[in-house]
């Protein structure tokens, strides 16, 4: 036996011929199992020995056995074997998204009814998946996808270019109005219906794109609001309502966030959707898995009601 000066790096095959060849104690045996000449697994128990220093195996009239170095060497040789199929077996995982983190930002007003169902649909499905949720404002939600916070974010439209998105749920716009007003009990209202209400809304701030379509609409209803109160949440919008200092228009969902005080009576082809949106810059394995999940759920079931 011959020390090493410097680290020996046998390789895996080797360190699996090897301990076949102890298991069947049979070069024939093992060659057979292993479905290689007998004299390749021979050459390449020499280099292992070789590269080792040391005797791992004595061939005698007795026939195939381990030395005493070899009894010691086996079992770390089959931990290291064990290790390496581990790892493989972890980046297979990986590789098919199984394993890994995902984060998810939802749109405040929709983390009531959407969270809930979708964390649970990807956490039965991806039990080993890490995911990390957040609920804010449209504002930093689309700045957190841009800049690589989130992976996913369920949102409304419209967003900024230079994103992927799909389109989960597609609802009612409704005219919601304090309980008792004149047109509480309409079954359907147009926006124009509308026209001489106070208005209460979001800051134009809030997120600009969604006020340029609001003031596109309102225009092709012929007339424009008049602001009487702005809230920066919808939770606010509808406590204003509720307390009769105006009308407002939101996803027939924003129920699910005031139950008293205030009336949703749908506005005509008027309709609200949500998507799912990524970067497509974005190139997690968990990525594709869990939009697929998200996907499936939402053509099969009502997430406005499923929180």
């Amino acid at each position: 036996m011959r020390l090493q000066s410097e680290p020996v790096t046998p390789e895996l095959r080797q360190l699996r011929y090897f301990v076949a060849v102890a298991e069947d104690a049979s070069f024939t045996k093992a060659a057979r199992r292993l479905h290689i000449a007998q004299q390749s697994l021979s050459q390449q128990i020499t280099v292992l020995e070789r590269v080792l220093g040391a005797k791992l195996l004595r061939r005698d009239s007795r026939g195939t056995r381990l030395t005493e170095i070899g009894s010691l060497y086996l079992p770390e040789a089959r931990a290291v074997l064990a290790r390496n199929d581990e790892a493989l077996s972890v980046l297979e995982r990986a590789v098919r998204g199984e394993l890994g983190t995902l984060h998810l930002g939802f749109l405040t007003t929709t983390a009531n009814y959407l969270l809930p169902p979708v964390v649970r649909a990807v956490r039965e499905r991806l039990p080993d998946l890490t995911l990390t949720t957040d609920d804010t404002q449209i504002a930093p939600l689309v700045d957190g996808l841009r800049g690589g916070r989130y992976d996913l974010i369920f949102t409304r439209p419209p967003l900024i270019e230079g994103f992927e998105t799909r389109t989960l749920i597609t609802e009612d716009v409704c005219a919601v109005l304090p309980e008792g007003h004149r047109l509480a009990t309409a079954t359907e209202l147009k926006l124009s219906d509308l026209a001489g209400e106070p208005w209460v809304l979001t800051p134009r701030s809030s997120w600009e794109p969604w006020h340029r379509r609001y003031d596109e609409e309102f225009e092709a209803a012929g007339f424009a609001p008049r602001v009487v109160q702005r809230a920066a949440t919808v939770q606010g919008l509808l406590g204003l309502v509720a307390a009769g200092i105006g009308v407002t228009r939101l996803a027939r969902s924003s129920h699910s966030l005031r139950r008293s005080g205030v009336v949703f009576v749908p506005l005509t082809g008027d309709t609200a959707r949500t998507v799912v949106a990524w970067s497509p810059e974005n190139d997690k394995p968990t990525l594709p898995g869990v939009l697929g999940i998200v996907t499936e759920l939402a053509a099969g079931t009502d997430l406005t009601e499923a929180g």
